[in-house]
């Protein structure tokens, strides 16, 4: 989705959440959020195949070929919401090789990158299996297969695991854009947006009970849960603090972690900077990135 208004004359562009297969169209909650907000706004959408990186690659040569010429105003900020979990089933592998649930999680102004309390081990009640990222990183994009089918248990490992991806790999692109003297105002944020009551993610790739409890007993039972469950919340909640962080209208200056709007602390192994390095370093792999396609000189 982009959007953009006649008064500022800025782009924000975001992607879906998660899909019923491996199509994502540019159309969320932050459409309507954003739209509301400004009578100016506009908004355009465009489906893109997340499994695919070079219809990856070719929508962002298009997205610059058209700010360069002026059909589209100037990037704000770049919200990576998208993702993909299955808890139903087996793995699932992309068209290039890679597993569907860290594949869809990675990808001025500000980018902010979406992930979960998932990523510290311990802090989720779907946990089974604690989330780490591996020695052997292609371990992550290329698991074995399971030897005792648990789909709910390792379907969210896989999960949490791309969130502890995300958030490990997002204070490498800090660093890399503060070395660079061009890129060195763009921010990056990674947030726990909450436990998002009526999220998509509850209805497909799932298992019954955890759609029936978000269809009807969390609307019924909101306001005591979140005495347990402070971060619990609606898509639109969240959509308002990630639009705010995405525009700057929040924490304008800020890098790092969130826990809704929030400055918070990620799990320790996020924090370590050797794993940092390592997984930026194979991100440029599996996403094709080299010195010809990319702004950060510095990068390699």
């Amino acid at each position: 989705m982009s959007s953009s208004t006649s008064g500022c004359k800025t782009n924000l562009l975001v992607g879906a959440g998660i899909s019923f297969g491996i199509r994502f169209c540019f159309c969320t909650p932050l459409v309507r959020i954003r739209a509301t907000r400004s009578s100016f706004a506009k908004t355009s959408i465009h489906v893109l195949d997340l499994a695919n990186r070079s219809a990856v690659h070719e929508f962002a040569d298009s997205i610059i070929d058209k700010i360069q010429n002026g059909s589209l105003p100037p990037l704000v900020g770049i919200v990576c919401n998208a993702y993909y979990w299955n808890l139903a089933g087996p793995i699932e592998m992309t068209q290039d090789g890679y597993e569907k649930s860290f594949n869809f999680g990675s990808d001025g102004g500000r980018v902010v990158l979406f992930s979960s309390d998932a990523h510290w081990p311990g802090k989720n009640g779907l946990e089974k299996y604690p989330p780490a990222i591996p020695d052997d990183l292609e371990l992550i994009v290329k698991p074995a297969a399971d030897e005792k089918p648990d789909n709910l248990g390792q379907g969210f490992q896989r999960y949490a695991v791309s969130r502890l991806a995300i958030v490990t790999w997002m204070y490498s692109l800090n660093r890399h854009l503060e070395k660079e003297p061009a890129l060195n105002k763009i921010t990056a944020v990674a947030i726990n947006p909450g436990n998002l009551s009526d999220s998509r993610a509850l209805q497909v790739n799932t298992l019954f009970f955890l759609s029936f409890i978000s269809k009807w007993l969390f609307p019924l039972l909101k306001p005591l849960i979140r005495l347990f469950d402070p971060t619990l919340r609606s898509t639109t909640e969240a959509g308002h603090d990630v639009t705010d962080l995405a525009t700057r209208a929040a924490h304008p200056r800020d890098r790092g972690y969130f826990t809704l709007l929030k400055a918070d602390i990620s799990a320790p192994q996020s924090m370590d900077e050797t794993t940092q390095q390592k997984v930026w370093a194979k991100t440029l792999q599996w996403a094709r990135i080299t010195r010809e396609n990319t702004a950060l000189t510095l990068a390699f």
